[in-house]
């Protein structure tokens, strides 16, 4: 009896331990919140997080060269069956789903090995603040990567 208590105690342990690695706070992301600017002389980078709140966070991204708008996205960060995600909807391409494969204090990487490019997206806080947001994959064979250094400003 006293074997299959221990052994009872230890399944009900590892069940517990399991439960709590799968269970997805977005309130993790909480340093991705406000409004962060990369620029340069051609263009103008906006992207703005509102803070979690329920099971999610909300987003957009604007990208401006020549006075007018090149680019939009509308972004959600959100739990969804108990793992977190991150949903892009990109002008002019369809939505697409990548699922975080590590959440951590400064940095999140969302993948989606089936997605054409990317099929990585990472978003890392900075010393100095700023954000080092980063996509990458493979396009037409080729192994490429992205840069977005941004700096955090006031939100409109």
């Amino acid at each position: 009896v006293l074997r299959r208590t221990r052994q009872t105690d230890r399944m009900q342990t590892l069940l517990v331990l399991i439960t709590l690695a799968q269970t997805a706070d977005v309130a993790a992301l909480s340093w991705m919140s406000g409004c962060w600017r990369q620029q340069n002389e051609s263009r103008t980078v906006d992207e703005m997080w509102m803070a979690p709140s329920g099971d999610g966070m909300l987003g957009m991204s604007r990208t401006v060269a020549k006075g007018r708008i090149a680019e939009h996205e509308f972004l959600q960060i959100r739990v969804m069956d108990g793992r977190i995600v991150y949903i892009a909807k990109p002008s002019g391409q369809p939505e697409a789903t990548f699922t975080a494969v590590k959440v951590g204090p400064r940095e999140v990487v969302f993948e989606n090995p089936a997605h054409d490019f990317p099929q990585r997206i990472i978003y890392r806080l900075q010393a100095d603040g700023g954000i080092a947001a980063r996509i990458e994959g493979t396009r037409s064979g080729n192994v490429r990567g992205v840069d977005f250094p941004m700096k955090r400003v006031s939100c409109p």
